[in-house]
């Protein structure tokens, strides 16, 4: 992730057209290739290695209801039915506050959309998709330390009050797939020193990436079963 970063940064600088402060290292590297290709192994190592396996931008959008498109991560598709949608997010520093909201009312908000438009028949006549959501968030002060929060009118849940951003992370990965809006939800922590360390943290079991895979890969054995892998 971080040396994906660094070179997208290099690349722009090397060509004249780099953008400020981390925003570099986000609009022209593909920083979450890495996990990718785990999803990619998964899929394949598990019964499905005739499937479409979509990464391409021009091939993955799906139908949504309040909207009429969602661009995903990565689509899994066999004998034209959906086996699976897959979100990746980073979450790098110095500014956690305001990203966090957005990126949880996104989170929820796609998943709210993608169920809708499943129901109404969006997708044809098949089982429930495996839909992923997976966050890798910088472990920095601003990210590890706690929060306070202002409710004047009702108290904030307990689970909430003076915790970190990326305790959130773990309480909203725990809670979407609680309410079924996620097959799996995994958030996990990196320094910025990885680069040389390659160090990274879990949150939680339920919410690691050993969990994520686990629940892709029954998915996609699941669904090579039914169907003929």
């Amino acid at each position: 992730f971080w040396k994906n970063r660094e070179a997208a940064k290099l690349k722009q600088i090397e060509s004249g057209n780099a953008d400020h402060g981390e925003r570099a290292g986000v609009t022209a590297g593909k920083n979450m290739d890495g996990f990718l290709a785990l999803m990619l192994d998964v899929i394949r190592n598990n019964g499905l290695k005739d499937a479409e396996i979509h990464q391409g931008r021009t091939m993955l959008t799906l139908p949504g209801y309040f909207r009429p498109t969602k661009l995903w991560d990565l689509l899994v598709v066999h004998n034209g039915a959906l086996v699976a949608a897959i979100e990746l997010k980073s979450h790098v520093g110095p500014s956690f506050g305001n990203n966090f909201n957005n990126r949880t009312e996104e989170a929820i908000g796609s998943a709210c959309d993608f169920w809708t438009a499943f129901r109404e028949g969006a997708f044809g006549a098949q089982p429930r998709p495996f839909v992923g959501w997976l966050m890798l968030v910088e472990d920095a002060p601003g990210s590890s330390s706690p929060v306070k929060d202002k409710s004047p009118h009702f108290p904030v849940f307990e689970e909430f009050q003076g915790a970190s951003y990326l305790k959130r992370y773990d309480l909203l990965c725990r809670h979407l797939v609680q309410e079924g809006l996620y097959t799996a939800a995994a958030v996990l922590s990196t320094p910025r020193n990885a680069l040389e360390t390659e160090a990274y943290s879990e949150l939680s079991p339920m919410t690691g990436l050993r969990q994520f895979v686990a629940a892709l890969a029954g998915h996609v054995a699941a669904e090579a079963a039914r169907i003929g892998g």
